[in-house]
């Protein structure tokens, strides 16, 4: 690449930091300017790491020099700022969910479409060692056909650490956190085709870091069962109740000729352990050494690479908008108490180049072919 990729910035809130932090590792790409609906948190970020701050969205939209949006507004903002940012011509890359409906979530995708520009959305995390090494396991069928997967999402009570819990517990635990398995399970998958759920407020009384006492209303326990076409049987918990430090946040595969347990669904350098039926699990070594925890930028690394090279990024509104499918499914299965079907597709993402090691080149081309890139 010639020049990096300009970006701007849209909400610089709880994680914006770790955001630009990242993304200033990566000569690809650049942080032009930052804009926020509280100009002081705007102002705060700009002077610490030196960037430009707009007085709102729209000044940021009308600078030329600005060619990505990074979308880091709370749940519910997504579908409006990431439309009006791909309405005015700009890539978007926007933070898990992509829209709070299917509906709003295929409006983002069909418009990304007809603007002719890239939409990509968090989260990220399958392109992490630890989900790359899992992955390459299950393509090399060293399992078997895998029938049964168990995810755990056990995140614990959003309002002991974060100064503004209200949005997390408006959307509940399956459209914060929940997203994160379900991507990298419908990236190792593909498409999901049915979807039962079940849903339960457990604590509804909850105390704000300031002493602020409020009421949660959306179910803080979610439970999914999930149908793919080319895969396992799913069944996902994710809750605001248990405490991450149980270190239940990973997902165990089952197949016909032995299992495999991924740590953690979230850190790039959690272990993963292979068993033969019926034998003890053993570690296996990643498939290269892990950076500790997440690099928020690897996303848009990857799509600063495929818009220089023409090619397809690899973190899609496509795939986004179909696990928000599943979750509005699993919103409704809980009402309902009924399996809900799935209509939407999408075409799963390459693995890292750097995971393909020790592949066949006809297993290689295979994948190649499947994701488009030929």
């Amino acid at each position: 690449m010639s020049e990096p990729l300009r970006i701007g910035v849209v909400g610089c809130g709880n994680i914006a930091d770790a955001y630009v932090r990242h993304i200033g590792k990566a000569p690809e790409l650049l942080v032009h300017g930052v804009t926020d609906l509280k100009p002081e948190r705007a102002d705060e970020l700009a002077g610490k790491y030196g960037f430009q701050t707009y007085a709102g969205l729209e000044e940021m939209l009308e600078d030329d020099r600005v060619q990505l949006i990074v979308n880091l507004t709370i749940h519910h903002a997504h579908y409006e700022v990431t439309r009006r940012c791909l309405e005015a011509g700009r890539h978007v890359y926007s933070e898990k969910p992509l829209a709070m409906s299917h509906k709003q979530a295929q409006e983002l995708v069909d418009l990304a479409r007809v603007q002719s520009v890239r939409l990509a959305c968090a989260p990220i995390t399958f392109m992490g060692e630890a989900q790359q090494t899992a992955w390459k396991i299950i393509r090399e069928g060293r399992l078997g056909a895998v029938r049964v997967a168990y995810a755990e999402v056990n995140w614990g009570r959003i309002e002991t650490w974060h100064p503004a819990p209200e949005p997390f517990y408006d959307v509940g635990p399956l459209f914060d956190v929940g997203v994160y398995p379900l991507t990298l399970l419908t990236t190792i998958f593909g498409p999901a085709r049915l979807v039962t759920a079940y849903g339960k407020l457990l604590y509804p009384q909850r105390v704000r870091t300031d002493g602020i006492p409020y009421q949660v209303s959306t179910p803080d326990f979610q439970m999914l069962m999930v149908e793919f076409d080319d895969g396992p049987l799913v069944r996902l918990t994710s809750n605001f109740y248990v405490s991450q430090r149980t270190q239940e946040a990973g997902i165990a595969f089952h197949g016909d000729q032995g299992s495999l347990r991924l740590g953690h669904w979230f850190m790039y350098d959690a272990p993963v352990a292979f068993a033969p039926y019926g034998e003890p699990f053993e570690e296996v070594p990643l498939v290269r050494p892990a950076s500790p925890g997440v690099e928020w930028q690897r996303g848009l690394v990857d799509m600063a690479h495929a818009i220089c090279e023409g090619r397809p990024h690899r973190v899609t509104g496509e795939q986004a908008a179909h696990v928000v499918e599943i979750m509005c499914a699993a919103t409704e299965g809980m009402a309902s108490q009924r399996a809900v079907r799935l209509s939407s597709t999408f075409t799963p993402p390459a693995p890292m180049e750097w995971a393909l090691d020790g592949m066949s080149d006809e297993g290689i081309s295979k994948i190649v072919k499947e994701v488009g890139n030929e």
